[in-house]
């Protein structure tokens, strides 16, 4: 049909990215609880007000760690880069879903609910590490004193 993770399949390149948004909302609708913000041109997808995946440009990018990254580089699909203002390439957590999803949704959905589950990770990384760095702080005042 069309190359791993190049291209939307069903959706078309010919397809306006409000008919492409429209696409993923009626397939994520399911999960229940999915917010779309727009951002930089494209859009964050959230659930529970964690981002557990991007569109940008009319492809779908989900939120991926250590215990997902294998999924996507066994389907051959690229890691979202950007180029920042000096000119160096950026990587960000964010993987191309593969097109062949677009035509599974239950399938799709299983991939969503990893990404949720990837952004609730990261979430609580994030709260363990402000909670260390408070106790560090409180710790070093308390010994000061």
């Amino acid at each position: 049909m069309f190359a791993l993770c190049s291209r939307r399949s069903m959706v078309g390149a010919s397809m306006a990215d409000d008919g492409f948004r429209e696409f993923l909302r009626d397939l994520m609708e399911p999960l229940g609880g999915v917010a779309f913000r727009k951002m930089f041109g494209g859009l964050s997808i959230y659930q529970d007000g964690m981002v557990f995946a991007l569109e940008i440009d009319g492809s779908l990018y989900f939120k991926v760690d250590d215990e997902t990254r294998g999924r996507f580089v066994a389907e051959d699909c690229p890691q979202f880069e950007y180029t920042t203002k000096d000119g160096r390439t950026a990587q960000m957590p964010y993987w191309r879903a593969p097109e062949r999803l677009y035509d599974e949704p239950d399938e799709f959905l299983d991939w969503c609910r990893a990404a949720v589950g990837v952004a609730r990770r990261s979430e609580a990384a994030k709260a363990e590490e402000k909670a260390r760095k408070a106790s560090r702080k409180r710790k070093a005042a308390a010994d000061t004193h």
